[in-house]
This record gives structure tokens, sequence and C-alpha cells, in this order.
């Protein structure tokens, strides 16, 4: 592993520097508390600027080629980018999934006329694009999927139901991935298409969360009509077009998930009052801290042999799934132990009560999605068994058979 930026990557680590310091606001505790209490809407419409002034400076997409909107960059800057701007109090969110995921699978199979139709203003900020995959019957296992289209002239029409789709209520966009042929093995009888959330027919209904936030959403299709032309790839090829989004999506979310760690329960335990004393002189939980920083520096160095690789223009492996299978139950241990030793205060989610203005509440609620997202612990421990270890593949009594054959437990 290689710690420092080599000459180049100096170089453009300097010039994010002064573009940031120019046209960005430098986080702090103040600004971070304002923005908490703006509406979704404000904060869409203050995304939307900032991603057009990103666009414009040529760092919304820095590995997009020149022609697209990006620099031709490699993902290193792009990595150095992400590090700078997390410096800055700026709005981020709304475009992760359409510019990370939805894009790059419409620059693979749309046509010329259709990426210079929507690459641009989705790039801009000015459409926003969400992904429509898990079902309620089919979440990690995304072939498994029911929502059907039938083929009706120059038009398929769509019936069915997503759910858990982040941004659904606020989306331009979609990506759709569907079945069309319920008569051959499950993964062979998907096709994708993209299509406007306008589109006569479908119904969004937010899902209000345990954490108190709304952004994800069920999505129903009723007699939905999309044309022929907005298919990608062939007809039964969807789910060899599905896994150009998902793993964008797995490497998006793969490097570790936002919340307090054990910087904060250090600063925790030095406040709080035990029976015996400081809650820091506790040997059980200078245990438990000791565990948690150990844990985050194999974290650390494990994104640093990722950065590394990026570095020399290599490719990052499987074994980038590491970081998610274990950031998210360490958070959700991190923040159940630390809400144990609030006591009966561990229970208040009053941003001005609760110590550490309620975060450690926050990231116990919104850990176990965060354990599902982009892939559950299993499937990612099933991947490096697979891919990392070795091991031999899960046995699949289900490869042969056609998806009408499948039992479904009715």
């Amino acid at each position: 592993m290689d710690f420092e930026d080599t000459q180049d990557e100096a170089q453009f680590r300097s010039e994010v520097k002064d573009w940031l310091k120019a046209n960005a606001t430098p986080r702090s505790g103040d600004n971070r508390t304002g923005r908490a209490e703006q509406s979704e809407a404000d904060l869409l419409a203050e995304a939307k600027v900032w991603q057009a002034k990103k666009a414009d400076a040529k760092y919304a997409q820095i590995t997009w080629p020149e022609e697209f909107g990006g620099r031709g960059g490699s993902p290193i800057q792009n990595v150095i980018y992400g590090q700078e701007e997390a410096k800055y109090d700026v709005p981020r969110g709304f475009f992760d999934i359409g510019l990370g995921m939805c894009i790059p699978t419409l620059m693979a199979y749309a046509t010329k006329e259709q990426l210079g139709r929507y690459v641009q203003p989705a790039l801009r900020g000015e459409e926003v694009w969400c992904q429509l995959f898990s079902e309620p019957a089919a979440g990690s296992d995304v072939a498994g999927l029911r929502t059907k289209a039938e083929k009706d002239g120059d038009d398929w029409v769509v019936n069915g139901q997503k759910v858990w789709t982040s941004g659904a209520h606020y989306s331009d966009y979609g990506i759709l991935v569907v079945r069309t042929d319920p008569n051959v093995p499950k993964h062979k009888g998907l096709t994708m298409f993209f299509l406007s959330m306008k589109t006569p027919g479908i119904e969004v209904r937010p899902i209000k969360q345990i954490s108190g936030g709304a952004n994800f959403n069920e999505v129903f299709f009723n007699d939905v009509r999309i044309p022929d032309s907005q298919r990608l790839g062939k007809v039964g090829d969807g789910w060899k077009v599905a896994l150009t989004t998902l793993m964008n999506e797995r490497l998006a979310i793969g490097g570790g998930g936002a919340g307090p760690d054990y910087h904060e329960m250090m600063a925790l335990a030095r406040e709080l009052e035990l029976e015996d004393g400081p809650a820091l002189r506790n040997a059980l939980v200078r245990d438990k801290i000791a565990d948690w920083y150990v844990r985050g520096k194999g974290l650390q160095y494990t994104r640093y042999r990722t950065l590394t690789a990026l570095s020399k223009g290599q490719t990052p492996g499987p074994e980038a799934s590491i970081g998610k299978v274990v950031t998210a139950p360490k958070a959700q241990d991190l923040a159940s132990f630390a809400m144990d030793l609030q006591d009966m205060g561990g229970i208040m989610m009053d941003d001005d009560a609760s110590p550490g203005s309620a975060a450690f509440q926050l990231s116990y609620m919104s850990a176990p999605g965060f354990r599902i997202a982009g892939g559950t612990d299993e499937i990612l421990r099933n991947i490096i068994a697979e891919r990392v270890l070795g091991l031999p593949q899960d046995v699949r009594v289900d490869k042969e058979v056609a998806f009408k054959d499948l039992p479904t437990g009715r």
C-alpha cells in the first residue's frame, strides 16, 4: 500500500481544494444543524444548483468521457474529489443513484440519440433518476421478481409493484427490470427498460421509516405503457443488463455508512458517569471501544488497498464487499451499546436533550437498512466466500426450472 499521493494526484488535489474553497462553505456544526432543518424540496433545489456548478467545472463525473461532460479522469481522481468535498457543507445524495448506476447502464445499452437526450440533464442535476429493481417477494434475489411486461404492438404493458425505491417520489426517470417470459429459468426471462416516472399508471407511495425519514417508496404499475424503443439490451437479457447496474451499486455503497464511530464513542464515555465512576474508566467500555477502533483501522487500511489499486490504474476486486459487511453490523453494535450506556436517556430522539444530538439513536434506527441496501450481509458473505476465498458456490435448485413452475408458497 502507498499512503501518499503521487505527484499528479497531489496536483489534482490542490486544484480541487482551490476550487472548493472558492465555491463552497467549509463544514461546521452550525451549518450542518441548519441543513437538517431544511425541507427536502429546498435541499433538492439547492442540490441542483450545486450539481450544475460541479458539472460546469467538470467535477460532477470525473471518470466519464469528455463527450458526456466528464473529464476522462481516473477513478483515484474521483476519490480525491470526494475526500475534499466531504470537508464542505454541500447537499448530497440526490444524484448518486442516477449518475452512479442508471446513466452508466444507459451508456452501455442506449442509442446515441438517447444518450444525447438524457445524459447531460442528469449530469447537471436537471433530471433525477431512480432504480426500480426490488419487489416485496424479490429483494436480494432480484431475479425472482414478478412485475411483468407483455408486448402490445410497439409498446410493452407493465403491471406489478416495486418497493424500497430510493428517491422515486422526486425522480423524473427510472430504469426498470421486469419479467417478459415466465416459461424460462428466472434469470433468462427478464428485460430492462427506462421510463418517465410521470408515465400514466405509475403510483408512488413513500414509506415512513423508523428513523423518521421517508426516502424509500413503493411504486405500483397499472397498465403502464413503455415504447419498445426504451428497451435496454435484448429481450430476455435483462439480468445481464441489471448486473451492470448492480456492480456499480455495490461499488458505490461498499465504502461504509455514515454515523458515529469510535471517536464519538470516546467522547460519550468521557461525559457519562456510571455507578463506579466515568464510563471511560470502565473495563468493559474500554474493551468495546478498543474493538471498534481495531475494526475501524482494518476497514481504513482495506480502503487504502482499494485506493492504491485505483491509483495504479487497476480495478478493485470483490474484496471491496468486506467494507460493507463489516461496517453495517459495527455501526448497529456501537449505537446499541451507546444507547445502553445512556440508560433511560437512550430512548430519547430529541437533538437538544440527547447526548451527541441523538446521533447514536439515529444510527441505530438506520443501520438495519444499511445492512440490506446494495446487498444483504448474507449475499456479501457469499461473494466473499466464492470470489475472494474460492469456496464452492451455493447449491441452486431453481437454476434450470422455468419461473412459472417455481413454488410460491401460495
